[in-house]
């Protein structure tokens, strides 16, 4: 049997989450959440090179000005190319930690919460406009996780990994109002990060499952990838064609014999090939 992956970079990242494609340096951004660091992996030269955070780090994310946006712990932080950080948003609370994030074709920053604990409810997803003004778009939320958009931009997918079903929306790019949430799809698993490509179907890493699934339009499960590590965290397309699929893992809450098993959990896998994604959008602030 033949393999539809390969070994982007054979990392230990406790908690690997949010690839993202910068195509303005032709690198993919990840983090390691609990190891507190964003990478940058460049496919042309194999270098993977990172840098420390103050905080657990949800997501990274490139700005239109350069530099980065981070779902920081405690709020959302801007560093900027001289590598100056500022807080953009502070909302910090006790035992509540960011984690995924994704941007919208306008610019904005669509940022979700969890608590440690992972007790139900106690996260949120916030809308972060370009000049810092922040909107709780939903409340109650337990596990904040993938977040994208349909390629016309009229709709927004979006799981709370702790429900077991990936969430649909009716979008309004202009004011950014996300309405009348139904179900999309019901997942055998926890739905984690997710991205969505040009036809419009939804890829979504399956926490615990070690797979990444493509759903169509329809909600049509029609494709699954297996890898070598249960805690396939998120996914998204990048390369310079944007048809390669970069997968993230984590070794969180995995044992020593789950990782004798699977050595290669935390590391960053990639699909090539495995179709056609959306240009990243980046943060207008």
């Amino acid at each position: 049997m033949t393999k539809d992956f390969d070994i982007a970079v054979e990392s230990t990242a406790r908690l690997g989450e949010g690839p993202t494609w910068d195509a303005a340096t032709g690198t993919l951004i990840w983090v390691d959440i609990l190891g507190s660091a964003v990478h940058r992996w460049n496919p042309a030269t194999g270098v993977d090179t990172a840098i420390d955070t103050p905080q657990h780090v949800g997501a990274a994310k490139p700005r239109s000005n350069g530099g980065l946006v981070l779902n920081l712990r405690d709020g959302i932080a801007i560093v900027e190319p001289s590598g100056e950080r500022r807080w953009l948003v502070y909302w910090a609370r006790e035992g509540v930690r960011g984690n995924d994030a994704g941007v919208d074709a306008a610019g904005r920053l669509w940022a979700g919460t969890m608590r440690y604990d992972t007790a139900d409810g106690g996260g949120w997803l916030a809308r972060i406009e370009p000049d810092g003004t922040a909107t709780t778009a939903l409340k109650q939320v337990t596990i904040s996780n993938g977040v994208g958009w349909s390629p016309d931009n009229t709709l927004m997918y979006y799981a709370d990994t702790a429900t077991g079903v990936i969430d649909v929306f009716d979008y309004d790019l202009s004011s950014g109002d996300a309405t009348s949430r139904r179900l999309f799809v019901a997942v055998d698993g926890d739905p984690d990060g997710l991205c969505v490509d040009v036809d419009g179907c939804v890829w979504s890493a399956i926490w615990g499952a070690g797979e990444v699934r493509r759903y169509t339009p329809e909600g049509r499960l029609d494709r699954t990838i297996t890898f070598p590590a249960p805690h396939t965290s998120a996914c998204s397309f990048g390369g310079p064609g944007l048809t390669d699929l970069y997968v993230t893992s984590a070794r969180a809450g995995l044992t020593d014999a789950d990782l004798a098993a699977d050595p290669l959990s935390g590391s960053l896998f990639v699909v090539p090939d495995a179709g056609s994604g959306m240009p990243s959008t980046v943060f207008a602030g």
